[in-house]
């Protein structure tokens, strides 16, 4: 986080309420905890009394339920249990008939979703807000910040950024996009005055067999990574989380129809090809090719905590 204020006072207790609202839904959220709500949804498979949720998390399920419709099923929270088959550390492919069956448990259409409740109704299945849920977190804290009286800041989730308010002069943040086959350089930089931006790309994870990349980027449909497509999408939204849900089905269509569906969605973005071509209708966009700082995908930003007074 970059905070910025008239009072270091002022600014470590509102530090310290962003970071109470980030463990919140950390714990809520993840995965990785036994006492989440995610896991605890998880563990219920196969029971088709299944689990009722708060209306925090009922508002998120809508939203992945709009996003599973809109997206022709690109974008499907149940995929998670794809990565039990694809390691891509392991150099190795898994065989058609993993993929089938472990495709069996992958649907959101599969679901039951519904008057607050939730089913999954085959044991093995699972719901995986780590999708989007960081990209939430990121909006939850601009808010908060707002809320106190922060008018200048930006907060930085492991590269989902969104915006507290612009400098303190006005001008507004530079965030550099991370060049996806020299990620030590930055391809481009965008500047962010105010709302959210993401950025999904296929150079975070990937392995090479046979002399073919294949990326982590999962496509839901078929169970194997997408191919084919760009090699980063970057958008700009007025909340995060509607730029990374937006950045992440982008990336599951080819480059031709990746132009076309961001036309459609009608958010500001920019793409880097295969090749390294930039494109977009961002006005925002400053080509900046050069070395950068070590720090998460897409931000060129400190990725930890920092105060400035006014």
């Amino acid at each position: 986080m970059r905070l910025r204020g008239r009072s270091r006072k002022a600014l470590r207790e509102i530090a310290k309420a962003c970071r109470r609202e980030i463990d919140r839904l950390e714990r809520k959220f993840s995965r990785y905890r036994e006492d989440s709500l995610t896991t605890r949804i998880n563990q219920s498979a196969g029971d088709l009394s299944g689990v009722e949720v708060d209306a925090e998390s009922a508002a998120l399920l809508d939203f992945a339920a709009t996003a599973y419709s809109e997206s022709d099923g690109r974008f499907d929270p149940t995929s998670g249990v794809l990565r039990r088959i694809w390691n891509f550390k392991s150099g190795r492919l898994p065989s058609d008939t993993e993929i089938e069956e472990i495709r069996k448990l992958v649907g959101w259409s599969k679901l039951e979703w519904q008057n607050s409740r939730i089913v999954l109704p085959l044991r093995g299945m699972e719901l995986d807000f780590g999708g989007f849920v960081k990209e939430y977190t990121a909006d939850r804290v601009a808010e908060l910040c707002r809320k106190r009286g922060l008018k200048s800041g930006i907060i930085d989730l492991g590269g989902d950024l969104a915006v507290v308010g612009p400098h303190p002069n006005g001008d507004p943040w530079l965030v550099g996009i991370r060049n996806p086959r020299r990620p030590s350089e930055a391809i481009a930089r965008i500047a962010l005055r105010s709302g959210g931006l993401a950025t999904s790309g296929d150079y975070e994870r990937f392995m090479i067999v046979e002399g073919k990349r294949y990326s982590h980027l999962l496509d839901p449909r078929t169970g194997k990574p997408h191919r084919g497509g760009p090699a980063c999408v970057s958008i700009t939204a007025d909340h995060c989380l509607v730029a990374g849900i937006a950045s992440t089905i982008a990336m599951l269509h080819t480059q031709s129809e990746t132009r076309a569906f961001l036309s459609d969605v009608g958010l500001p973005h920019m793409i880097v090809s295969q090749s390294g071509k930039i494109s977009g209708t961002t006005n925002h966009i400053v080509r900046a090719l050069g070395p950068i700082a070590n720090g998460p995908p897409g931000a060129v930003l400190a990725p930890t905590l920092s105060f400035k007074t006014a």
